[in-house]
């Protein structure tokens, strides 16, 4: 007898459907899984064959083969597990036909618990955008299909209640749709600016790279502040949109890494990776081409500290995506393409000590090794980093002044009006910040007076500024204007852009 069940694969972040044959005919005893899949399907033989007899039901003791199409895209997960048990159960007679009419997901476990699964929200919206509607999945799972509307979803716990709801015996209630708004509304952050003593010129260059959506390096000695600073700055990031928010969650789901409690994410993601990851971690791959650590910053802060320390190859990497925000991990059997629209926050210390340029430390490097150190950044990674920002240690009189910060959500209020100036002068455009603008929107948005022009080209012929360098001042200039509701470029926005290239003005001079 045969059956076939709808189930669906996961490519990247893309949904595919793939369709599982389930043929039992006399013959040796035995069962067979082909279609191109990984081990992870072929060992799911044993799991499913424990499951069927530990529920109750009956194994056929036949000749079992199993497809699942299409046969030219490798399947590698176990999630496969619930069809295939359905399947054997249905052509031998112990499920009824009800089960032609959903999509099936789940890992099973030897006494028939059905496992929860990664990836289930980008599959269940690649299933729906395909004409899909009724799912199972696995009870684990049922927090994070809750916010895609629009579908019928039963969320179950055992094989035993799918074979019993498919038959009719038992009634399963789909699950509720839940509204982003009321899990945004408990949505909180852990650090803010209010905590942070003094350092008021750092905290005036991250509000105008949060601002504008500008990458910022950090320099200082060590106890200044850098990481507590870039801790701070996912709080006052405009909040993120529904859109937003479900491609985060999509990354974070295929990831595995993504709460079960929330089912997903309401506040923008801050990753810091060990300066000792490898190039395969921080950008992605792997054998089953999982997303990145820039990947899962996506829409929210990548924090290197200690940039120096980092592979040069692997920092290298980070050009491209920096560029494109999309990150493509090609390998033998497929490429997958992730998004990484993400502002990366680093930082590091002026010299091999730490304590060049301190106001209250004494540097005890000689120039030939604060130079080599400050190479380890090549120039190229650091013109697309728009604001380099010195920040130093704070007196001891800052730190017990009895005044209060200012606190993060103030200065998320102005950053959502920088914002909104942005969106409107971009609604026509491809691009949603200053930091994206392509050369088209620089000659539009970015026009400088006699007078701006002549700092510029001053600056340009003085620090041997390279032109993607310009291009950063330019918009860093824009976003400062911006805040400033000034609808044109002056010299003194010019001015401050350049006072953010303190690499170029100092370290790189040394």
């Amino acid at each position: 007898m045969l059956s076939k069940i709808t189930g669906f694969g996961l490519d990247g972040l893309i949904g595919y459907e793939a369709t599982l044959e389930t043929d039992i005919n006399a013959g040796l005893p035995g069962m067979d899984i082909v279609g191109l899949v990984g081990q992870s399907v072929k060992e799911s033989k044993e799991r499913v064959k424990s499951a069927i007899k530990n529920s109750g039901f009956d194994f056929p003791i036949k000749k079992i083969t199993v497809n699942i199409a299409p046969a030219d895209i490798k399947k590698d997960s176990p999630h496969f597990d619930l069809p295939i048990a359905v399947g054997i159960l249905a052509a031998s007679g112990q499920v009824a036909s009800g089960y032609a009419d959903f999509i099936m997901l789940g890992e099973l476990s030897l006494d028939g618990t059905v496992r929860r699964i990664n990836g289930v929200m980008p599959m269940l919206i690649s299933a729906l955008q395909s004409g899909f509607k009724r799912f199972i999945i696995p009870h684990e799972n049922m927090n994070e299909a809750a916010f895609i509307e629009g579908l019928e979803i039963y969320a179950v716990k055992n094989l035993t209640d799918v074979c019993g709801f498919l038959n009719g015996d038992i009634e399963l209630k789909p699950i509720e749709f839940c509204s982003y708004h009321s899990a945004l509304a408990k949505s909180s952050y852990n650090s803010d600016f209010s905590d942070v003593k003094g350092q008021l010129k750092a905290k005036r260059a991250i509000e105008i790279a949060v601002s504008g959506g500008h990458n910022i390096l950090m320099i200082g000695p060590p106890g200044a502040g850098k990481t507590m600073l870039a801790k701070c700055i996912p709080g006052i990031m405009p909040s993120m949109t529904f859109d937003e928010a479900i491609e985060v969650t999509k990354i974070h789901s295929v990831a595995g890494i993504l709460s079960l409690d929330d089912g997903i994410v309401t506040v923008r993601p801050f990753r810091s990776p060990h300066h000792t990851a490898t190039t395969v971690a921080l950008i992605g791959g792997g054998a089953r081409s999982k997303p990145g650590e820039i990947s899962l910053s996506h829409n929210g802060v990548l924090f290197l500290d200690e940039m120096p320390e980092y592979s040069r190859y692997t920092l290298e990497t980070l050009r491209q995506p920096l560029e494109d925000k999309t990150v493509t991990v090609s390998r033998a059997m497929r490429t997958v393409e992730y998004p990484a629209d993400i502002t990366l926050v680093a930082s590091m210390n002026p010299c091999p000590c730490g304590n060049f340029g301190s106001k209250t430390q004494r540097c005890s490097c000689s120039p030939f090794a604060i130079h080599k150190y400050l190479n380890k950044l090549s120039g190229p990674l650091l013109d697309r980093i728009d604001l380099h920002v010195e920040v130093d240690g704070v007196a001891f009189e800052e730190m017990y002044d009895g005044k209060k910060a200012e606190a993060s959500s103030i200065i998320k209020n102005r950053v959502e009006e920088t914002r909104e100036i942005q969106r409107k002068r971009f609604e026509n455009e491809t691009v949603y910040t200053n930091s994206s603008m392509g050369n088209s929107q620089l000659s539009k948005y970015c026009r400088l007076d006699a007078s701006s022009e002549k700092l510029l080209e001053t600056a340009f012929k003085k620090l041997n500024f390279t032109a993607r360098a310009v291009t950063r001042i330019l918009k860093v200039a824009r976003t400062v204007a911006d805040m400033e509701k000034s609808a044109d470029i002056k010299s003194d926005h010019i001015a401050e852009a350049i006072q953010y290239r303190s690499l170029d003005r100092k370290y790189r001079l040394v």
